[in-house]
C-alpha cells in the first residue's frame, strides 16, 4: 500500500515538472517572437536611418518613419522616400542602384543653403541602408530631423520670394489695426506716400481705412491716393485669433470698365429719353433693366413700379390691368399669347399691331439682345392708322364715283401700266383687268381691244400716245365693236405723265346702254 502511494506521488511530480518545463518553453518562445518584431533601432534614437530590401521597407528609425509620413508623394515607402529626399539629393536613385557595385556612397545636399546635409548609403548583406547625417549635430539634439529643418528653411525662403514678387498688396495687422508685417508692394507704395525727409518707421503706416480690412472675404473697394495718381484696390481679409491677413488686389481696370459702362448707360438714357417710342429692355432672367420716359406715357404704368425691375409677366399683367393689351376671350389664352410673344421676340420674329379698347393702335416689336436679353418697343401708330383708314376711304369713295359714270374709264401710268378702271369699262370689254394673270399694260389691253373690234389703227396710236413724252394734247377716235356698236375713244393727258382713256357709245346704242346699266343696277 505504501508502495502504491510512492508510485502515485512520483508520477504526479513527474507530470508537474513536465508541465512547468513546457510552460517555460512556451514563454521563452513568445518572448523570442516578440523580440523579433522589435525594430533594430532604439525608440529613442534621433538619427534618420532606413533599411530597404529592394523597394520593400525592412525597418526605419522613428525620425525616418516621420520623414516618410510627411512625404508629398503618394505610393510605397521607397516612392515616398524619393519624393521627400529627391529635391535635396537629385542623384539619389542612381547612386542607390549602384550600391551593389560600389558598396557605399556619401553625397551632400544640393542647393545654395549654408547648411549642408549628408546622405550615407551602404550595402549591408544585400540590404540598402540610408542614413541622413547633420554635420552640426544640433538638429538631433533639438529633436527635429535634419530634413524637416532643411525643408522649413527652404519653404520660408520660397514664401519670402513669393511675397516680395507678388503684384498685390499683402499685410498682416493685429486686432487693434496695427500693421506688423507687409510685403514689398505694400512697403513700396507706403514709401512714396511719405513726406519729404520722412522715413518708414515701425509699426508700418496704414494706407487703407481699417473698416475696409474688416469686411471679411467679401471685401471692399477703396481708393489709394499716390503722387502719380489715384489707384483702386479690392480688399479681402482673412482673420484669426491673433490678427488678420489683408490682400489688396488692383481694381483700376474694373473701375475704368464700370465708369465707362455707367457713362454709356447715362448716354443711352439721355438718348432714349427723347425717343417717342417706348422702350423696355429685359435681362436674361426677364427682369426689367432699362426703360425710357415714353414707356410711361404709352403704358400709363407708374415710374416706381418700373423702377422696381418687375419681371416680364408682371409687366404685361400690369398693362393688362390698365387695358393696354388686347383682351382675349379668357385669361388662359391671353397667358399663352404672352408666352408666344416672349418666344417670338427671343428669336427676333415678333412684330404685331395691337388695337386697344381705348381706340389707340400700338405697334409692338420684340428683338433679342446679346446675353439672352430681350427688348420690347411700343409705338403709338393711332394717327398713322387713322390717316391710312381715311386714305382708303377716299380711294373707295373715288372708286364708287368712277363706277357710277356711264362711260368706261381706264387710267394708265407713264410706264403704260393700267392703274384704274370702272365698272362700265368692265361691262363694255367683258373682262376685269385686275383678274388677268399677265401684266395689265397698254400693249396687252390694246391686243384685247383689237380682238373685240373691227380692224383699225386707233389702237396703235393709243399705244404710242400712252408712251409719248413731253407735251401732249387730247384726241379722239372712233371704232366699231364686233357686235356692230360704235364707240368713241378719247385719250387725254393727266398729271405725272398718266393717260385717261374714255369709251362712249354713239347713236341709238347710247340710250340702250344707259338703260342696260340702269337695269343692271336695279337688279343688283
Amino acid at each position: 500500500m505504501v508502495f502504491d502511494w510512492a508510485i502515485a506521488l512520483g508520477l504526479f511530480l513527474t507530470a508537474l515538472i513536465s508541465a512547468t518545463v513546457a510552460l517555460l518553453g512556451l514563454v521563452a518562445l513568445q518572448s523570442r517572437s516578440a523580440r523579433t518584431k522589435d525594430s533594430v533601432f532604439c525608440g529613442t534614437d534621433t538619427s534618420t536611418v532606413v533599411l530597404f530590401d529592394g523597394d520593400v521597407l525592412v525597418d526605419a528609425s522613428p525620425s525616418a518613419r516621420a520623414l516618410l509620413a510627411n512625404s508629398p508623394t503618394l505610393g510605397g515607402p521607397w516612392l515616398r522616400l524619393v519624393g521627400r529626399l529627391g529635391p535635396h539629393f537629385p542623384d539619389l536613385e542612381a547612386r542607390t542602384k549602384a550600391l551593389s557595385h560600389d558598396g557605399q556612397f556619401m553625397i551632400a545636399s544640393a542647393g545654395a543653403t549654408a547648411e549642408k546635409f549628408l546622405l550615407h548609403g551602404q550595402n549591408v548583406g544585400g540590404l540598402t541602408r540610408l542614413t541622413l547625417i547633420d554635420p552640426t549635430s544640433e538638429v538631433g539634439r533639438s529633436g527635429i530631423d535634419a530634413t524637416t529643418q532643411l525643408s522649413l528653411s527652404e519653404e520660408v525662403k520660397t514664401l519670402r520670394r513669393m511675397s516680395a514678387a507678388a503684384p498685390i498688396l499683402i499685410w498682416r495687422e493685429r486686432p487693434d489695426g496695427e500693421v506688423i508685417w507687409a510685403n514689398f508692394a505694400y512697403v513700396a507704395r507706403a514709401s512714396v506716400r511719405l513726406e519729404q525727409g520722412q522715413d518708414l518707421s515701425w509699426p508700418l503706416p496704414r494706407m487703407f481705412d481699417r473698416t475696409a480690412s474688416t469686411q471679411g472675404a467679401t471685401g471692399q473697394r477703396q481708393r489709394l491716393d499716390l503722387p502719380d495718381g489715384p489707384q483702386w484696390f479690392d480688399l479681402v481679409s482673412v482673420g484669426d485669433d491673433t490678427g488678420r491677413n489683408v490682400y489688396a488686389m488692383p481694381a483700376d481696370s474694373a473701375v475704368t470698365a464700370e465708369t465707362g459702362l455707367r457713362e454709356f448707360m447715362h448716354t443711352l438714357t439721355k438718348t432714349f429719353a427723347h425717343l417717342p417710342i417706348g422702350l423696355a429692355i429685359f435681362g436674361r432672367h426677364r427682369q426689367l433693366q432699362l426703360f425710357n420716359p415714353a414707356l410711361l406715357d404709352l403704358t400709363t404704368l407708374q415710374a416706381d413700379f418700373l423702377s422696381s425691375r418687375p419681371s416680364l409677366m408682371s409687366f404685361l399683367d400690369a398693362m393688362r390691368d390698365r387695358q393696354m393689351i388686347p383682351e382675349p376671350k379668357d385669361y388662359r389664352s391671353w397667358r399663352r399669347q404672352m408666352m408666344e410673344l416672349e418666344e417670338a421676340a427671343s428669336s427676333g420674329h415678333y412684330e404685331e399691331t395691337w388695337s386697344l379698347p381705348g381706340g389707340q393702335t400700338y405697334r409692338i416689336i420684340g428683338r433679342p439682345h446679346p446675353n439672352g436679353a430681350l427688348a420690347l418697343m411700343f409705338e403709338d401708330i393711332s394717327t398713322e392708322m387713322s390717316r391710312t383708314r381715311r386714305y382708303r376711304s377716299d380711294l373707295e369713295l373715288g372708286q364708287s364715283v368712277f363706277d357710277a359714270l356711264e362711260n368706261g374709264l381706264a387710267v394708265f401710268s407713264q410706264s403704260g401700266n393700267l392703274v384704274l378702271t370702272n365698272s362700265s369699262y368692265i361691262r363694255l370689254w367683258k373682262h376685269d383687268p385686275s383678274e388677268l394673270l399677265s401684266d395689265a399694260g397698254i400693249r396687252s389691253l390694246a391686243r384685247w381691244w383689237r380682238d373685240l373690234s373691227a380692224p383699225s389703227l386707233i389702237w396703235d396710236d393709243a399705244e404710242s400716245y400712252v408712251f409719248a413724252l413731253g407735251e401732249r394734247e387730247a384726241w379722239e377716235g372712233e371704232t366699231r365693236l364686233l357686235d356692230g356698236r360704235l364707240i368713241r375713244c378719247r385719250f387725254a393727258p393727266l398729271a405725272g405723265g398718266a393717260t385717261l382713256v374714255t369709251f362712249r357709245f354713239l347713236g341709238q346704242e347710247t340710250g340702250g346702254m344707259a338703260l342696260a346699266v340702269q337695269s343692271d343696277r336695279l337688279t343688283a
